[in-house]
């Protein structure tokens, strides 16, 4: 095909430029929906993410809606129509320990990156050390070469940077809070890593009794691995050394679970 550039002037040429602005915008607009066909098969790989993961509703649905309107928006720009560009706002997740703003980040970065965003998605978690300096002068440069170093992915900084570091505070646009985890939550997130479990195991009830308050706020998810680790060691000890039954050897039971939060506990 003739480059542009070099069609010569006249009537036929103009019909010529015409007809090949044509055909670039159509293989530009097939190429971008064949884009979309692929980042749909990818959606459903994330949606399977989201419902793995326990609680967090408001902030996954607003996952799916971003999901679902960044390619959107691209198709819509390949059949000719007027979109606004679709600008990142600067996010802060804000939340105790265990509620799962680490791993919500991570899902971002991936989603980001899904729909051409981001070019990776790469997570970069920092903390104050790496981004506030001991001495004046000294944040800024920190927080530049950390930044840079973190190029093209999502830059994660912990509460207490945000706080002092009044450049990510004038930035930041977008605030999503992750409330506590409750126990019927923490007993969702169970069952997920407990596939063997069924549905209408009581495990919420376990859960209840066998911590306080204190401890849920404290732990949220983070409550649940080390309850299943000590878990397993209860039902380790309660088998018969030569025990060779395979379900037995295999289920957790609830009162390995009670076991499990009460060394918690101690």
């Amino acid at each position: 095909m003739t480059p542009l550039n070099y069609l010569s002037q006249g009537p036929e040429s103009e019909n010529l430029r015409e007809l090949q602005h044509w055909h670039l915008e159509e293989q530009q607009k097939h190429r971008t929906i064949e884009a979309c066909s692929e980042t749909k098969a990818k959606m459903t790989e994330l949606e399977q993410e989201l419902l793995n993961i326990g609680g967090l509703n408001e902030l996954k649905q607003q996952l799916r809606k971003w999901a679902k309107g960044m390619p959107r928006d691209e198709k819509r720009r390949a059949l000719g129509l007027t979109v606004a560009a679709w600008k990142v706002s600067h996010m802060a997740f804000l939340g105790n320990a265990g509620t799962g703003k680490t791993m919500v980040a991570r899902l971002l970065g991936k989603l980001l990156h899904m729909v051409g965003i981001l070019p990776t998605d790469k997570v970069t978690e920092v903390q104050r050390t790496d981004l506030v300096g001991e001495f004046v002068g000294q944040t800024g440069p920190k927080t530049r070469r950390k930044i840079k170093e973190a190029a093209g992915g999502i830059v994660f900084p912990m509460k207490c940077v945000i706080s002092s570091n009044e450049g990510f505070c004038r930035r930041v646009t977008k605030f999503f809070y992750f409330r506590d985890f409750s126990s019927e939550v923490l007993a969702q997130i169970l069952h997920l890593k407990m596939k063997n479990q069924a549905e209408e195991s009581p495990l919420y009830e376990v859960i209840e009794r066998g911590t306080t308050v204190k401890q849920r706020q404290e732990m949220n998810g983070g409550l649940v691995d080390p309850m299943l680790v000590n878990a397993r060691e209860n039902l380790d000890l309660r088998l018969d050394f030569d025990c060779s039954d395979t379900d037995g050897l295999l289920t957790i039971t609830l009162e390995d679970l009670e076991a499990g939060l009460k060394s918690l506990s101690q």
